[in-house]
């Protein structure tokens, strides 16, 4: 198998997937996971991708005859996904084919953007959703885009292929043959006490919008998970917005724009302790929304401008009330230095 046959012989994948092979027959027939398990550690490191596509289809169709298979089929078309050329992965990325990567540690469209660029694996793409959400993550890696890809792919998320100035530079995962790294940003810890104030005093708003943004941007924390949220809206600052929670003390950081929004995109795109990671294009549309609702935006997306301009006049703080760090966290606060309003987040999980 060579760069100028990727297929290895085969005049198509479909004739690779229904060629001999004895070895992985006999592992199907006596459902041997571990054998499966050896023989995709191999057909990897001999670059097989063609036996590996076989690993994945076979022990897919073995859950028909009650052989539970499954995790060797997962493994494999996440290692193709990874690793293999261009026309494998887009088999794995049929938009045809709802179960693919139902069971990956993450989804699909971000480990074969990991190391596949967006002009080798378009050839092989069907122009639906998991295409968009490939070019996506590959803005995020840094890749410029053709000038009309918005024009060819269907607008799932609504942002644009581009980074605007005022977007920080993503966490993306790193995803290696083993498993995957999904590291928190390393954010600043120059803590100062928060000035607690008497909570009857406070005019507690509702803000739905906000609320719901937030819901969404941590929803596997929640729904897949043991974690909770809660927000807080306030007609005054940031320290009333922490009061609001009942919190009686707490600490509190500023952040850059910068460091907020990475720790906003790191939180949206991750499963929590339990959920299944969305991706790191999750992420990012989780904080133009969460941005769309601070701003009030009659329309999604929001101009670009219009963001910048707000994020001008919000002030930004990690805060916490004093309790040890752990699992899964997400406290912010957020001031409208303009109209004097402030919200104040709290989103955990923990295994």
């Amino acid at each position: 198998m060579t760069a100028d046959d990727p297929l290895g012989g085969y005049g198509t994948i479909d004739d690779a997937l229904v060629d001999c092979d004895d070895d992985l027959d006999g592992l199907i027939h006596s459902a041997d996971l571990d054998g499966l398990v050896r023989m995709i550690d191999d057909r990897c490191s001999a670059g097989d991708w063609s036996g590996l596509l076989r690993v994945r289809s076979r022990s897919r169709r073995a859950v028909k005859t009650g052989r539970q298979l499954w995790p060797a089929a997962t493994l494999a078309e996440y290692r193709i996904a990874l690793l293999a050329p261009p026309p494998f992965v887009g088999v794995v990325l049929d938009e045809s084919d709802g179960f693919s990567g139902r069971f990956t540690i993450g989804p699909l469209t971000e480990v074969a953007a990991q190391h596949h660029t967006w002009s080798e694996l378009a050839p092989h793409l069907d122009r639906g959703p998991r295409a968009t959400f490939v070019a996506h993550e590959r803005v995020l890696r840094g890749e410029e885009l053709p000038a009309d890809v918005a024009d060819v792919l269907p607008p799932v998320l609504d942002l644009p292929f581009t980074l605007q100035r005022w977007e920080p530079g993503y966490p993306v995962a790193s995803y290696t043959e083993l498993g995957g790294e999904f590291d928190r940003p390393v954010l600043p810890n120059a803590w100062e006490p928060v000035p607690i104030g008497a909570s009857n005093r406070i005019a507690v708003l509702d803000d739905d919008d906000v609320e719901l943004a937030v819901g969404q941007l941590v929803e596997p924390w929640t729904t897949s998970s043991n974690g909770r949220v809660e927000v807080a809206c306030v007609d005054g600052d940031g320290a009333a917005a922490i009061t609001a929670l009942g919190v009686r003390s707490a600490r509190w950081c500023e952040l850059d724009a910068a460091d907020a929004l990475a720790w906003i995109a790191w939180a949206g795109g991750s499963g929590g302790a339990h959920g299944r990671r969305r991706g790191a294009a999750s992420g990012r549309f989780g904080v133009w929304w969460l941005l769309a609702a601070l701003g009030q935006f009659s329309e999604f997306p929001p101009r670009p401008g219009e963001l910048d301009e707000l994020l001008g006049q919000l002030r930004l703080w990690r805060w916490d009330a004093l309790e040890p760090e752990v699992g899964w966290q997400l406290q912010l606060v957020i001031e409208d230095r303009e109209d004097g309003t402030a919200w104040s987040i709290v989103a955990t999980d923990q295994a």
